[in-house]
């Protein structure tokens, strides 16, 4: 494990991040392979397209090598209200703390743009239990479900978090 003090961040996206994304999406075990390729997708549209693109990123890299991310957007026709699309670390790092300090640093570039909410989405299935949590333990509060959104048994839980 890469200790805590040694963990860098950064905000601009590089060409060789797309494989990173790919690895620390593909390993979570969590996402479909259309999610997958969406994740991919987003990236490169930041890459292709700048500061013209909505999507921003946050790295986090610790011996040289990118240990986890996130994805976030101003939602359009909004007054801050921002979506988090990605938060993802690779496995190694699950578990330590590493994914709330990510989600903080995310949570002041938007509160330093303007931003005054974030909000979040995940599944309702039990192998999301642990993400439902870890948005609980940020703090986060669950707006709305959406029943069998995703698939019949499988809703959408919507989370936000005033800034």
């Amino acid at each position: 494990m890469i200790p805590m003090k040694s963990i860098t961040y950064r905000r601009e996206i590089e060409p060789p991040d797309l494989r990173a994304i790919l690895n620390i999406v593909q390993s979570s075990g969590y996402f479909s392979p259309a999610e997958v390729e969406l994740a991919c997708e987003l990236a490169t549209d930041r890459i292709e397209r700048g500061l013209q693109s909505s999507y921003q990123f946050l790295f986090a890299e610790g011996d040289g090598q990118v240990i986890g991310y996130t994805c976030y957007g101003l939602i359009p026709a909004t007054m801050g209200s921002y979506d988090l699309y990605w938060i993802a670390l690779s496995e190694s790092m699950r578990g330590c703390g590493v994914g709330k300090i990510l989600l903080h640093e995310t949570e002041e570039l938007i509160r330093n743009s303007g931003g005054r909410h974030l909000y979040a989405e995940t599944s309702s299935r039990d192998q999301y239990a642990s993400t439902q949590h870890f948005y609980e333990s940020c703090h986060y509060i669950p707006e709305a479900i959406l029943t069998d959104f995703y698939a019949p048994g499988d809703s959408k839980i919507i989370y936000s978090k005033v800034l």
